[in-house]
């Protein structure tokens, strides 16, 4: 039996790793899109049925060739899981047009390029999954999140404009608002705080899989993960 197809953009040692033993796991073939293939290589080499494809979301052509590839080496994407993510922090004062737009293309553009590579298949089949990795910033602006808040925002806003759209033909768009300090190695050195003050990326990794998983009577769009003794 064929396995279905999940294909994860952002493959790094916090979220994207944790995705992919996920659904790896969970008996789904894996295409892992990253800039390089040097740690998504060797992720993909320890779980087995996966590929590693070396992808700028930010550039669309990119995003069409590789998923093209993955069309043609695994097959129709069923679950597709926008992770990539870009963030440059500083006020309006200090961020640069540079800056600004990479911060656009990567969370928002990306994601549309990567939707269109896939969603005709998904179409054809009358199912299937594109869960985004968001965050709270996506809700409100601070004076260090002019440029991350103001992507995150317009990813938000144009995954509920994708949700509202491809839902009626049985695709099931979700957006997961991250509110947390991710547990990683180096967020470990800069925040020194008791373990259950982080958010763990397999727990992430859990929501993201029951997501795909929802029955269409009972769909959801957004949901905002936070660990228990977070302030919000």
């Amino acid at each position: 039996m064929t396995k279905p197809v999940c294909t994860i953009v952002g493959i790094g040692p916090g979220n994207g790793q944790a995705l992919a033993r996920k659904f790896a796991g969970e008996g789904y073939s894996l295409a892992l899109l990253s800039r390089t293939t040097e740690y998504a290589g060797a992720l993909a080499a320890e779980l087995g049925d996966a590929v590693a494809y070396a992808c700028d979301v930010a550039d669309p052509s990119q995003v069409a060739d590789a998923m093209a590839r993955v069309a043609r080496e695994l097959g129709p994407v069923e679950t597709l899981i926008y992770n990539a993510g870009a963030g440059v922090f500083g006020t309006f004062d200090d961020v640069d047009d540079a800056g600004f737009e990479l911060c656009w293309r990567v969370n928002v553009m990306g994601l549309l390029a990567c939707t269109r590579a896939v969603v005709g298949p998904m179409r054809a089949a009358r199912k299937g999954n594109i869960i985004v990795s968001g965050a709270t910033a996506s809700l409100r602006g601070k004076p260090m999140t002019s440029a991350f808040a103001a992507a995150k925002a317009a990813q938000r806003s144009l995954a509920q404009s994708l949700a509202r759209q491809l839902g009626p033909e049985g695709i099931h768009v979700a957006l997961v608002i991250i509110d947390g300090v991710i547990d990683l190695p180096r967020t470990r050195k800069m925040f020194d705080r008791p373990d259950d003050f982080f958010i763990k990326p397999e727990d992430i990794a859990f929501t993201a899989l029951h997501l795909s998983r929802q029955p269409k009577s009972a769909w959801s769009f957004e949901v905002d993960v936070r660990p228990f003794g977070e302030n919000w």
